[in-house]
């Protein structure tokens, strides 16, 4: 029997990614693997911060950027939540130039399963400072608002950010069923009829 770990470190210091443990079994002739998913937390449920408008977001994620590059690349980030709306965590999907960056969903399906998410915020930022989505960034938050509905995992917002501070959310504009009324998150557990908002 032979056993190999391998683990996705996470981009901010709170947040961890489950480790994988990928155990191969010889039998006979017969070679197969079992996958086992780890998760462990350093954080306790209680003093995870609470998401209840896209202005919350937007503080998170500023907080988790690197000032010192908002302005000459563009990054994609991705906030992890559970049904209560609390952060699990935030990770980086991935870095470009000046005029855009690409994107995997496959990626962002692999950390909201690994960290058990319920739920999910994408970000990425405009250096040039222009805060309004390109045609591309409302198809990207479509695909990736179909794709995670497959896993039962719902995305609450898109944001993007400037380096001025300013932001734009597409679940503010309402194109994202999951919001209501304007700059109140729904919480996942509508159904029960329980409402997370903001003051």
């Amino acid at each position: 029997m032979i056993t190999t770990n391998s683990g996705i470190k996470p981009s901010v210091g709170h947040f961890f990614i489950p480790q994988l443990n990928l155990t191969i079994m010889k039998q006979s002739d017969i070679t197969i693997s079992e996958v086992k998913l780890i998760y462990r937390t350093k954080i306790k449920a209680s003093d995870r911060s609470q998401v209840k408008c896209s202005k919350d977001a937007f503080d998170l994620f500023m907080k988790a950027w690197d000032l010192d590059s908002i302005e000459h690349i563009e990054e994609f980030k991705l906030m992890l939540l559970t049904r209560s709306n609390k952060v699990l965590g935030i990770a980086s999907i991935s870095k470009g130039g000046i005029n855009g960056t690409v994107t995997d969903i496959r990626i962002i399906l692999q950390y909201a399963i690994k960290a058990n998410a319920s739920g999910i915020i994408i970000c990425h930022n405009h250096p040039s400072g222009n805060v309004q989505p390109s045609e591309s960034d409302l198809s990207l938050t479509k695909k990736i608002k179909e794709a995670a509905s497959l896993m039962d995992v719902q995305l609450l917002d898109h944001l993007i950010i400037i380096p001025e501070g300013g932001y734009y959310s597409v679940a503010d504009e309402g194109i994202i069923y999951s919001v209501t009324p304007k700059h109140h998150y729904r919480s996942q557990a509508r159904d029960q009829g329980e409402q997370i908002s903001s003051g």
